[in-house]
Formats: structure tokens, sequence, C-alpha cells
């Protein structure tokens, strides 16, 4: 066991950290030799498996991430963008794999990754699942199929927890269908509506965000013209698909250059 990769989980107390904590300690090919929480967490300074309320596993939570990476192959993190902006930084001092999962970043955070990037493999995705990256794919086909008498809209919903809006795989897929329709999202991406708006201008791409109890994720791509509707979609009904793409990634980028990747290159789509 001590000869498989060391992967250490950020955020270790939230849904998505104790998700990943599981699913490495399921793992056959990587085992958890690091735990990271925000400095005053309760969690910091006791064993994760008990903090989960389950059996000791010999990693103690710690607030010292740099300390932590020191010990690991690979980083995997779904915090808040300040957060991994300064992960970032400490996995490339520490030659770690960057697993980013992370939403809600700005155009100014992607560029401060990419100084990391030149140091340490960087893996970045709004979504980690298999089924999303495909359904990104799908879009970006469909698109290029269909001139601008297709309106499309982007259509997500997620649990009432959720601090960012439109979600990560929502942007995804936008860009996705702007790609398709050789265009930038940034120039056609229709977002807020609230009162009179007029109409809808002709080639715009349209976000809907919904929010409310317990969902995980749902993502609906709706191509809209007169007398029909395409619609793709994907929903997520366990967190674990997440996790399990997430470590896939960590496990593929031990093998690459430094650099910035996304699931389209895990996968191989």
């Amino acid at each position: 066991m001590t000869n498989l990769p060391g992967i250490v989980v950020t955020g270790a107390s939230g849904r998505m950290g104790q998700m990943l904590i599981r699913t490495i300690q399921n793992s056959d090919r990587a085992r958890l030799v690091g735990a990271v929480e925000r400095k005053g967490h309760d969690w910091v300074g006791r064993d994760v498996g008990e903090a989960m309320g389950g059996a000791a596993q010999g990693v103690i939570v710690t607030d010292e991430p740099l300390e932590a990476f020191a010990h690991a192959q690979a980083v995997i993190d779904f915090t808040a963008p300040a957060a991994t902006l300064e992960f970032a930084a400490l996995a490339a001092q520490a030659r770690a794999v960057h697993v980013i999962g992370t939403t809600g970043m700005t155009t100014e955070d992607l560029e401060r990754l990419k100084l990391a990037a030149h140091h340490a493999v960087i893996v970045r995705a709004g979504n980690m699942s298999l089924g999303v990256n495909l359904l990104v794919q799908l879009t970006k086909r469909v698109a290029a199929a269909l001139d601008a008498d297709y309106d499309i809209e982007v259509i997500e919903a997620h649990h009432n927890q959720k601090v960012d809006a439109p979600s990560g795989t929502a942007l995804m897929l936008g860009e996705a269908a702007a790609q398709g329709r050789g265009v930038r999202l940034e120039d056609v991406s229709d977002r807020g509506r609230d009162g009179i708006t007029g109409a809808r201008k002709r080639g715009d791409i349209g976000f809907s965000a919904i929010r409310g109890g317990d969902i995980i994720g749902e993502h609906d791509v709706m191509f809209a013209a007169a007398g029909e509707r395409i619609i793709l979609r994907h929903v997520a009904s366990d967190r674990s698909v997440f996790a399990r793409g997430a470590l896939k990634a960590a496990l593929w980028g031990l093998d690459q250059h430094p650099g910035e990747y996304d699931m389209v290159d895990v996968l191989g789509l």
C-alpha cells in the first residue's frame, strides 16, 4: 500500500471533501496521505476518519497545506477560488499534481493558475464526470450543426447551499455551444433576466439557474426553434461520480508534463 500514489484532499469537511476521502480510501490505486482544512476549523488536529464519524484512518487533519503537499503526489481540491489559488502555488512548489474542481473562478484567477502550471500539472474542470464531459462534446457538435434559428439555453439546478451561478458545468456547456457556433461566449452570453428585458437577441446563449433542496446537479442544454426543441440532459444522482473522476484525473496527471489539462484530456475524448 505504501507504494501507491499519495493523495491530499483539501476542504476535507465539505460534501465533496468527505466523498473524495471515502473514494480514495476504497481505491486500490491510491492512498490518502493528507487532509487539509482552514485555520480554526474544529477538524484540525483530529483523525480524519474519526472526524467523519468512523474509525481512525491514521491521517490527521492539518491547516498547514504545504507540509501535507510535500508528502503527496497529488492534491484534489474542491474548495473556493481564493483557497485554490493558494493551493496551486503550494502544489507547484511541492511538484504535486493539482486537480481542481473549484468553480466560480474569474479570468484573473485563471491567469494566476497558468503561472503555477509552468511548474506542475494542473487538471481543472467545472465537472469531473464522464457523462458531463460527453455532454460537452455533444453540445459542441449540435451547436455546430444548427444555425441561430435555434435559441440555446443552458438550464442548471443545484442544492440550496451552492454559492456561485451559473455553475461551472453550465459555463462549460455554454462555452462548448459557443465554440460550436464559432463565437466567443462573452459576446453572446445572456445571464440575468428580470423585468421588461425585451425580446431575446438572435444568437444569444442563455443561462438559467435553479437552487433548491439537496439537488446534486442537473444540466439541460436546450436548442429551441419554431416548432421543435432538442434537449440534451445530464442528471447526477450521486456525488461519487465527481469523486471517481477527480481521482482518475489525479492518477492520469502523474504521467504528464507540467501544464494545464482538463477532463477531455484525461478521458481522451
